[in-house]
C-alpha cells in the first residue's frame, strides 16, 4: 500500500441516523453519570453527618442527625402536627406562595414591559422603584402581619414584594433588548403600538421572564415562610418556629427538607413548561 493511501484520512462512514444514535447513547451515559454522582455525593454527606453526630464530634443536640430528621418527618406524616396533618401545613404554605408568586409575576411583567416600552414612564417611576428595591424586603413581613393579621394575606403580601422586583427587572431588560429591526419592520407593516407590544416585545422578552420565574418562586416560598415564622396559625414556617421554640433541631431540619422537596418539584415543573414553550430553540450541545 502506498504512503499516499496510508496518509489519506479515513472518512466517517457512519450514516446520520447512526451518528444520532451514538450521540443519544453518549447523552444517556452522561446523564447516568451525573445522577449517580449526585446520589453518591448526597449519601456521602448524610453518612458523614450521621457518623460525626453519633461520635459526638459535632453536637447532636444542635446539629441533630439525618436519622432523627427522618424520624421527625415520619412522625409528622403518620400522626400529623399540632396544627393538623402535614399535608395541610404544606398546602397552606404552598397556597400562600403560589398566590403571592402569581400576583408578583403578573405585576412585575406588566410594569416591566410598560416601563421598558415607555421611556417617559421609566424616567418618572425609575427612582422610586430603585428606592423600593433598596429596602430589605424581609423586614416588611412584620409590618404586613400588623396590617393584615395572622391570616394568609400577610404571607401573600410578603411573597409578592419578594417576587415582584426580580420579575420586573428581567421583564424591563427584556423589553429594552428587543431587536429594533423587528419593531421597525412591524411598524412598516402597519402594526400599532399595542400590536407591537403584544406580538413582538412580549414574545421576545419571554426568555428573560422565564429566567426570573425560576428564582422568583423560591423567593415566594421564602416570603410565605418568613411571614408564617413571624406569626401564623398554620404552615411550615410555624412548624419551624415551634421546633425552634422547643429546641427541636430535627424539626427545624425536617421542615427545611420538606421545603426543599417542594421547591425542587416546582423547579421541575417550571423547567418542563419552559421547554414546552421554547421547543423551537436548539438544544444545548453536550460537552
Amino acid at each position: 500500500m502506498s504512503p499516499e493511501v496510508l496518509a489519506k484520512p479515513v472518512k466517517d462512514t457512519a450514516s446520520p441516523p447512526d451518528r444520532k444514535q451514538v450521540r443519544a447513547r453518549a447523552a444517556r451515559r452522561r446523564r447516568a453519570v451525573v445522577v449517580g454522582a449526585r446520589v453518591l455525593l448526597l449519601v456521602a454527606v448524610l453518612g458523614l453527618w450521621e457518623a460525626l453526630s453519633r461520635a459526638e464530634v459535632i453536637d447532636p443536640f444542635n446539629f441533630s442527625m439525618p436519622s432523627k430528621i427522618w424520624d421527625q418527618i415520619s412522625t409528622w406524616v403518620a400522626h400529623g402536627t399540632a396544627q393538623g396533618s402535614l399535608g395541610q401545613q404544606i398546602w397552606v404554605t404552598l397556597h400562600e406562595a403560589l398566590l403571592g408568586w402569581g400576583i408578583g409575576v403578573v405585576t412585575g411583567v406588566v410594569f416591566g414591559i410598560a416601563l421598558g416600552r415607555v421611556a417617559l414612564l421609566a424616567d418618572i417611576l425609575g427612582p422610586y422603584i430603585k428606592v423600593l428595591n433598596s429596602i430589605p424586603r424581609i423586614v416588611l413581613a412584620p409590618i404586613f402581619v400588623i396590617w393584615f393579621g395572622l391570616g394568609p394575606a400577610s404571607k401573600v403580601a410578603s411573597a409578592v414584594v419578594l417576587v415582584f422586583f426580580p420579575v420586573f427587572f428581567n421583564a424591563f431588560q427584556g423589553a429594552r433588548e428587543v431587536d429594533r429591526n423587528l419593531i421597525a419592520n412591524a411598524r412598516v407593516l402597519g402594526a400599532s403600538d399595542r400590536r407591537v407590544t403584544l406580538q413582538v416585545v412580549i414574545p421576545s422578552a419571554t426568555s428573560w421572564i422565564f429566567t426570573s420565574l425560576h428564582v422568583s418562586f423560591g423567593f415566594a416560598l421564602i416570603g410565605a415562610i418568613v411571614g408564617e415564622y413571624i406569626g401564623a396559625t398554620q404552615g411550615i414556617g410555624l412548624l419551624v418556629a415551634q421546633s425552634q421554640g422547643t429546641f427541636n433541631a430535627a424539626g427545624v431540619y425536617a421542615a427545611m427538607v420538606i421545603l426543599a422537596v417542594v421547591a425542587l418539584v416546582a423547579e421541575g415543573l417550571l423547567t418542563f413548561a419552559e421547554r414546552r414553550v421554547f421547543r423551537w430553540k436548539p438544544a444545548h450541545t453536550e460537552r
